[in-house]
C-alpha cells in the first residue's frame, strides 16, 4: 500500500472509530439512565423496590440474552448491519418507555432498548479487530470505553437537570431519536474491514490461529475453552457489583441515607463518568507498558472492589460527602473500566475469526450478573424493611453484603485466570 494510501485508511479507521465510540456514549447512557430517575420511577408508577429493580434489571436480561447474537450476526451478517438494524430497534424502545402509562410498557421499552444497543459492542469489537492490529487492540477498547464514561455522565447530573426540566418522559424521548441519528450514521459511514473500501486487510504480528468453520463449532471452541470460564465467572461478580450499584440502586442510597436532593445524588454519580473516562486508558496503559500483563491488573482493580465493597459494609452511613464523590469514582475504575482487561484477555485467546463469537459470549456475563442481583437487591431491601419504598441504612448493609461476597468471588476468579499477553506485543 503506498504511503498515501496508508494515511487515508487510517483516517478512516479514525473515523469509523469515532461514530462506534459516539454510540457507545448512547449506550451508556441507556444502560445507566434509571439510577438518577429511580426515585421518580417509583413514585410516579407506585412501585415497590422489586418491581422497579426488574425495571432497571430488564435492560440487563435482554442485553446479555442478545450477546451471542451479536457475535454470531457480527461473524456472519455484518456488523454494520448489525448496529445499523438494532440501533432502530433501540429507537423504538425508548419512545415506548418514555410514553409508558403503566410500569409495564416501561418495562417492555427497557427490554427493547436492551435488545438494541445489545448489538454495539460486540459488533465494535469485532470491527476494531479487522480495523487495528494486535498490540493497538487493548488501547482502542480503552478509549472506547472511556467514551462509554462520557454516557454514564449524561445519565447522571445532565439527566437529572433536564428531567426537572422538560420531565423523564421527554428525556427518553429525546434520547431516542438521537440513537436512529446514531443509526444513520453507522450506515452511511461504517464499513465491516478495510476491503470493503479497497485496502488490504490489518494482519496481526503473529501467525493466525486455525480457526473453525461454522457458528456451532466456534462457540463449541469458545465454551469448551477451559481459560474462557475464570474471565466469564469474573465479569458476571465483578459487573454484579458495578450494576447494582452503577446503575440502579447506587441513587436511592444517596437519597435514602444521606438525604440527598436527586440532583445533589446525580453529581456524585457523575463521578462514574470520570472513573470511566480515566480508568479505562489508564488499566490499558499499566497493562501494555508497566505490568506487561493482563492478569495483575485483573488482581489489582479485583482487589479493590472487595475493599469498595467492605467499607460499604462496614460504613454504610459513616462515608463523608467528600467520600463518596471518590467512592463512585473508585467503584467505576475497578469495577466497570477494568472491563477492558477481561475484554482484551478474552479476545486474545481465541482466533481473530470468531472475535465476534467469543466476544459476544464472554458478554454475557456482566449483564446477567447485573439483571439477577438488581432486583435481587431490591428484594433484600424490602425484606429488611417489610415493604415500602424508603429504605433505612440496616436494609442496604443487608444488600451490600451480598455485594461484598461477590466482590470476593471475583478476586478468587481473576486469580485463576490465564495470562495472555505475548511477550514482544506490549505497548503501542
Amino acid at each position: 500500500m503506498t504511503p498515501d494510501a496508508n494515511q487515508a485508511m487510517k483516517r478512516y479507521r479514525l473515523l469509523i472509530f469515532t461514530l462506534l465510540s459516539s454510540g457507545y456514549i448512547l449506550v451508556y447512557f441507556h444502560r445507566l439512565c434509571t439510577s438518577v430517575l429511580a426515585v421518580d420511577l417509583m413514585n410516579d408508577f407506585n412501585a415497590g423496590g422489586p418491581l422497579i429493580g426488574f425495571l432497571g434489571a430488564a435492560y440487563f436480561y435482554s442485553y446479555a440474552l442478545m450477546q451471542l447474537p451479536a457475535g454470531m450476526l457480527s461473524d456472519s451478517w455484518g456488523a454494520r448491519k448489525t448496529i445499523t438494524v438494532f440501533f432502530i430497534v433501540a429507537f423504538i424502545g425508548s419512545i415506548i418507555l418514555g410514553l409508558a402509562p403503566t410500569v409495564a410498557w416501561a418495562i417492555a421499552g427497557r427490554i427493547i432498548v436492551g435488545i438494541g444497543v445489545a448489538m454495539l459492542f460486540v459488533p465494535t469489537l469485532k470491527i476494531l479487530s479487522e480495523w487495528f492490529e494486535y498490540r493497538e487492540f487493548a488501547y482502542m477498547i480503552g478509549i472506547l470505553l472511556a467514551m462509554g464514561g462520557v454516557g454514564s455522565f449524561i445519565a447522571a447530573t445532565p439527566l437529572a437537570l433536564l428531567s426537572t426540566w422538560i420531565g423523564w418522559r421527554y428525556a427518553f424521548i429525546l434520547i431516542g431519536i438521537a440513537t436512529l441519528f446514531m443509526a444513520l450514521m453507522v450506515w452511511i459511514f461504517v464499513r465491516n474491514r478495510p476491503s470493503d473500501k479497497g485496502w488490504p486487510a490489518v494482519m496481526p504480528p503473529e501467525k493466525e490461529q486455525p480457526s473453525p468453520t461454522g457458528t456451532l463449532q466456534a462457540v463449541k471452541q469458545v465454551l469448551t475453552s477451559v481459560y474462557f470460564w475464570p474471565v466469564a465467572i469474573w465479569f458476571f461478580f465483578d459487573f454484579a457489583v458495578f450494576f447494582s450499584l452503577g446503575a440502579f440502586w447506587g441513587g436511592p442510597y444517596l437519597i435514602h441515607v444521606y438525604d440527598m436532593s436527586r440532583d445533589e445524588a446525580g453529581r456524585i454519580l457523575s463521578m462514574m463518568a470520570a472513573g470511566l473516562v480515566v480508568g479505562a486508558p489508564l488499566l490499558s496503559w499499566l497493562s501494555d507498558r508497566v505490568f506487561r500483563g493482563r492478569k495483575p491488573v485483573l488482581v489489582l482493580t479485583s482487589s479493590g472492589m472487595v475493599i469498595m465493597t467492605g467499607l460499604l459494609v462496614v460504613s454504610t452511613t459513616g462515608i463523608p460527602v467528600w467520600g463518596l464523590y471518590l467512592f463512585f469514582f473508585m467503584l467505576t475504575v475497578c469495577g466497570n473500566a477494568t472491563g477492558v482487561i477481561g475484554f482484551t484477555m478474552n479476545k486474545e485467546l481465541f482466533p481473530v475469526a470468531i472475535a465476534g463469537t467469543a466476544s459476544g459470549l464472554v458478554n454475557l456475563f456482566p449483564f446477567i450478573g447485573g439483571a439477577v442481583f438488581q432486583p435481587f437487591l431490591g428484594y433484600i431491601l424490602d425484606k429488611s424493611v417489610a415493604g415500602g419504598s424508603v429504605y433505612t441504612p440496616e436494609a442496604y448493609r443487608s444488600a451490600f453484603i451480598a455485594l461484598f461476597i461477590c466482590a470476593w468471588i471475583a478476586l478468587a476468579a481473576a486469580l485463576c485466570s490465564r495470562e495472555t499477553l505475548k511477550k514482544g506485543n506490549a505497548g503501542l
